[in-house]
Formats: C-alpha cells, structure tokens, sequence
C-alpha cells in the first residue's frame, strides 16, 4: 500500500494493498478497509469498523469514533460502509450504541457532502445524496436513492422513504414518505411527487402516474390518512410502489409528513 511518512496506521489494522493514505491521516485498530481505497489527508478512522472497496475520505472527516450517547460506556459496537461511497471533509460518522442494535451502516454508492454528521445506529441505503452539513440524529434510516438537502437537521428515530427528496434547511421530525419532495416554507409539508427523481431513475410513465395518483389521495382530497389509505387498498391496481407507500406510512410510529 501506499503511506505517507506522516500518516500512523496502527499493526492490528487490516489495509488492502492497493489503499493509498494521505498525509497526517490516523487508521487505528479494528479497522478494516477494502480494495482501492483513498484517504485524502487528515483522516481519523477508528474501530471496530470495516470499510469496503474504492471508498474516497477527504481531509478532517472523522469516521468511526465513538457514539455522541450519554449511555455509550465503552462497548465495542460497529460501523460498516460498503462500495464506492465519497465522503467530503469534515464529515463525522459515528459507531452504534448497544441499545440501538450496536451497529451504524451507510450503503453503496452514496455522496456524502462537507459537515454532513451521521449519528450511532443509523441506517443509510444505497446511492444516498446527504448535501453539505445534513445532520441525522441516531437511528435515522435513509432508504436507496434519498436525497437530504443542506442544512437538514433530522430528528432521531425518522424514517426517510427511498426516492424522497428533502430540500435545503427543512426540519424534519417525522417521516418522510417515499417518492415525495419535502420542503420547508413556513412549516415542513410533502409537495408531492418527486418526479423528475423518479423519470432519471428509469420509472416508466405508468409507474409515476400510479403513484402520482396515489399521493393525490393522500395529499390532496378530503380525507384523513386512515381513510385515504383504505381507498388506496381497495384499489385493484395499484401496483407494487403504492403498496410500498402503503406499508411505508402503516409502519411509521412518528407519523408523517403530508
């Protein structure tokens, strides 16, 4: 591998061959990291966690040090990350909590902007965008192809639907339903569908326009969420995105965000 004379990557440390670390950078015990990796400069990873292949880390972010949790008290809990994820400077991604299932992962594939702080215990998808300072509380879940706009706080516990779309300086403290644009004028409202997301992501027309149909009932009729979602399943042909509306919102115990 290559090191910089500067760098200190401690004996215990399992480092691919092929993995080039920059300047000042700190790789401690426990720490795995795969195939082709690159650490900028100035980058603290500590362990137990373990990195996949082709992983790029810029200078002053901070990936697996403890939890920020009054109750963390010394455990060895996890953080993995997958393949092919780009983490900008000063991000800070935190390892889990033994109460939170012990382990934080962040999936494949995924864009994580400069300050972006992802907490103990959450769970990101694949091909996630989170932009510059995003700040998602513990156990935060971010499903495949989300994207959270700058300056987002996220309150611990959300749940962010795939293909959800947050814009800049939204507060969210409830879940995010999939598919939607949320957004924050005065107060956080879902604006409907994300569908220029969707129609770059490869859904044919009859896919948007069935869930487009359904976020209409959802959003804007008359009725309430209980009586929108007992029409929508009623609905023969729904189809399989609807249903994993459907499912998302039935799930949800901090209700969400219409």
């Amino acid at each position: 591998m290559t090191v910089h004379p500067t760098a200190t990557v401690d004996s215990r440390a399992k480092v691919h061959p092929s993995c080039k670390i920059g300047p000042y950078c700190v790789v401690g015990p426990e720490v795995e990291l795969g195939e082709g990796c690159r650490l900028v400069s100035h980058v603290a990873i500590e362990g137990p966690t373990k990195i996949g292949a082709n992983n790029s880390f810029f200078p002053f972010c901070s990936i697996g040090l403890a939890p920020q949790d009054l109750t963390y008290a010394g455990e060895p809990t996890r953080l993995e990350i997958g393949d092919h994820n780009t983490i900008r400077e000063f991000v800070t991604i935190n390892r889990g909590t033994v109460k939170g299932g012990g382990l934080t992962r962040v999936g494949n594939h995924a864009l994580v902007m400069a300050y972006t702080h992802i907490a103990h215990d959450c769970q990101v998808g694949d091909h996630v965008i989170l932009a510059n300072a995003a700040t998602l509380g513990g156990h935060v879940i971010v499903g495949d192809w989300a994207q959270v706009g700058a300056l987002c706080p996220v309150h611990h516990f959300v749940r962010i639907g795939e293909y959800a779309f947050i814009g800049g300086g939204t507060t969210i403290t409830r879940d995010v339903l999939p598919f939607s644009k949320t957004a924050a004028a005065r107060d956080t409202h879902a604006y409907g569908l994300n569908a220029v997301g969707l129609e770059r992501r490869g859904f044919s027309k009859e896919r948007i326009a069935k869930i487009h149909h359904a976020y209409k009932v959802l959003l804007a009729s008359k009725l309430n969420t209980s009586q929108a979602l007992e029409k929508l399943r009623a609905e023969a042909d729904r189809g399989e995105d609807v249903e994993r509306l459907i499912k998302f919102i039935e799930e949800s115990e901090r209700g969400v965000i219409k």
